[in-house]
């Protein structure tokens, strides 16, 4: 662990060694996974922004950007109209992209909601496979806090191959699942696998090797 995190470690292991690993949960679990769907959104940016870049400038741009700034203000129901129209009328990429960032704004108040909506945007073989898998790896990550490790693993698990270019963020989604659902076997795997992959993202690696050392520390598992 690195030396910033060592308060943080030591308040853990002293609720871990009096076996009450649910209030870790509680206490950082949506922590954990706000950083995590950092990734998976700056994943999304990216390959939203290539898709863009590709597109014939149009207006479609300037409402798409001007969508963008009223959620930013916190005006939210003006800035899903204003996507919805895109995702009508939009050129070029911006109709899916007003679809995923629609579906982002809605998970702020509807997270099942959000997730039908995720999903809904990864079945569908119109849209770009990078997009339809970022689509279902953000079902994934809201499904954490509201789903059974099956639900979770029905949308990443098929993102966690070697070849996937989303394994990472994929491997952390399944490894939380399974560390809030207590099975600390499952979880310690995901998180090993991380590690073991030299390509994992340091920031991804270090939130694995937090969550190994609690599993550790718990007991639930031997060394």
């Amino acid at each position: 662990m690195v030396h910033q995190d060592d308060s943080f470690i030591r308040e853990v292991n002293e609720e871990l060694r009096s076996d009450q690993m649910r209030l870790v949960w509680k206490r950082f679990g949506r922590i954990l996974i706000g950083a995590a769907v950092l990734v998976v959104l700056g994943t999304i940016g990216k390959v939203g922004y290539d898709y863009w870049r590709d597109s014939e400038a149009s207006a479609a741009g300037d409402k798409f950007l001007a969508a963008l700034t009223l959620a930013r203000d916190g005006k939210k129901d003006e800035a899903l109209a204003a996507l919805t129209d895109l995702e009508k009328d939009g050129f070029g990429s911006y109709p899916v992209l007003a679809r995923m960032r629609s579906a982002s704004l809605l998970a702020e108040t509807d997270a099942q909601g959000a997730v039908n909506a995720f999903t809904v945007i990864a079945k569908d073989t119109s849209v770009p496979q990078a997009l339809r898998d970022a689509a279902r790896l953000r079902a994934a990550y809201l499904l954490v806090d509201t789903g059974t490790y099956d639900q979770v693993s029905a949308e990443a698990e098929q993102l966690a191959t070697p070849q996937s270019a989303m394994r990472h963020s994929a491997r952390e989604v399944l490894g939380l699942s399974a560390f809030k659902h207590e099975d600390y076997a499952r979880a310690k795997e995901w998180f090993d696998a991380i590690l073991a992959d030299s390509e994992t993202p340091r920031n991804v690696a270090n939130r694995a090797q937090m969550l190994l050392d609690l599993i550790s520390a718990s007991g639930k598992l031997s060394s």
